[in-house]
C-alpha cells in the first residue's frame, strides 16, 4: 500500500527501503513529510525547524 499526504491525501512513492523519521516531498502539494511508522508506512507532516537564537 502507498502511503498518502496527510496534508492533501496524494500518494507518496518514498525509496525502499524506507527508515523511520525518514523526510519525504510530496509532489503535489511540496509538503515535508516525516515516515512516523513501518508497519503501514504513515506519515505525519514534518516539524518546521526553528531557529534557536543562542538560547
Amino acid at each position: 500500500m502507498i502511503p498518502t499526504c496527510p496534508e492533501c491525501e496524494a500518494p507518496v512513492e518514498l525509496a525502499e527501503p524506507v527508515r523511520l523519521s525518514e523526510i519525504a516531498q510530496c509532489a503535489d502539494c511540496s509538503s515535508e513529510l516525516e515516515v512516523v511508522g513501518l508497519d503501514p508506512v504513515a506519515l505525519a507532516l514534518a516539524p518546521e525547524i526553528e531557529e534557536d537564537w543562542g538560547e
